[in-house]
């Protein structure tokens, strides 16, 4: 089982899914449309890219070789209603309970936190 499906399965979660490096394809299972699924992918690659070029922009300004913004690995924005967490090529919707986002985020810090971004 994949590690989107694997989180659409966890308690909270309203959606998970996964997105092609080349933005020409998703996968997701929840509770979204097709066409939700679709956006939301291009969303969550579009932040990733922008993510990455900030992380590298502070680092041009650093003068150590060890910037702490080199290795960075996802991001997540909270709403009034729901949080999004991305990390790799894979997204999570969670409801804003308490204790929810912490499980999330631990099972795709153990199966994604290696994965080798291919941005």
């Amino acid at each position: 089982m994949s590690v989107y499906a694997d989180l659409a399965l966890m308690e909270g979660v309203i959606a998970a899914g996964e997105y092609a490096w080349r933005g020409d394809r998703y996968n997701y299972k929840g509770q979204l449309s097709d066409e939700m699924a679709r956006m939301a992918s291009i969303m969550c690659r579009a932040t990733t890219l922008s993510t990455h070029m900030q992380a590298d922009i502070l680092c041009t300004n650093i003068d150590s070789k060890d910037c702490p913004f080199s290795e960075s690995h996802g991001w997540m924005v909270r709403g009034p209603q729901f949080t999004v967490c991305v990390m790799a090529n894979t997204f999570c919707f969670v409801v804003n309970q308490p204790g929810v986002l912490n499980a999330v985020f631990a099972r795709m810090r153990r199966s994604l936190m290696n994965v080798r971004e291919m941005v």
